[in-house]
């Protein structure tokens, strides 16, 4: 083998491994869409609007509040459109409760 084959195996290599690591994105994309659709048809039109407005500030929140729409869903306890109200009670679970501690000294 010379350098020029070794070059080229080295680069088919790399190339693969680049288009395998595309395919799993999109495909990981595609879930995420799918999650997002089938929850958006759950809520009402403010609630979708809030679901919006989240998913523009928190990405990775507005993926958890979906899924949990879901499961909620499948588990046959959401009857019917979610309204605000209700969506915003289940933001209430995702909130991030901080300790606020004030030393004196």
């Amino acid at each position: 083998m010379n350098i020029d084959e070794i070059r080229r195996k080295k680069l088919e290599e790399i190339q693969q491994k680049y288009n395998q690591g595309f395919s799993e994105e999109e495909a990981l994309k595609n879930q995420i869409g799918q999650i997002e659709t089938l929850a958006k048809q759950l809520l009402d039109k403010d609630a979708l609007i809030r679901f919006g407005n989240i998913k523009v500030a928190h990405p990775e929140k507005a993926i958890q509040v979906a899924s949990v729409i879901l499961q909620l869903a499948r588990a046959n306890r959401i009857k019917e459109k979610l309204t605000d109200l209700q969506f915003k009670e289940i933001l209430s679970h995702f909130q991030e409760k901080k300790d606020i501690r004030i030393l004196r000294k």
